[in-house]
């Protein structure tokens, strides 16, 4: 599957990009902030989005509707420490196909791109 990674932490980000590459994936692009996200997704067309939800600048919430709008079809999985219901039916409700929670472990990450593959 090709994926955008967004994490505004480069250790988070190079750790999602060696386990998806472990994993067999093809990462096309990664980012930094939501707004590097919309830009990255438009021009990568990405099948699979791992963003965070808690950045500088463009939040990965803020983010969310304008990648669904430029692609009513992605499939944009929200990583986040974050563990509130609240948050979770409202990132459900922008479009959010999923929410892995951090830390996660391999085996979390493998079951969920199965599922969405």
């Amino acid at each position: 599957m090709k994926v955008l990674v967004v994490d505004d932490n480069v250790m988070t980000r190079s750790m999602i990009v060696d386990l998806l590459t472990e994993m067999g994936h093809q990462v096309v692009g990664q980012a930094g902030d939501g707004n590097e996200a919309v830009t990255v997704f438009k021009a990568c067309k990405p099948e699979l989005v791992l963003m965070d939800l808690i950045m500088p600048g463009k939040t990965g919430l803020e983010a969310l509707p304008e990648l669904k709008a430029a692609d009513p079809t992605a499939k944009i999985v929200m990583v986040t420490a974050v563990q509130q219901e609240v948050i979770t039916q409202e990132l459900l409700q922008k479009g959010a196909t999923g929410i892995l929670h951090k830390p996660f472990m391999y085996d979390e990450l493998e079951e969920l791109l199965k599922r969405l593959a």
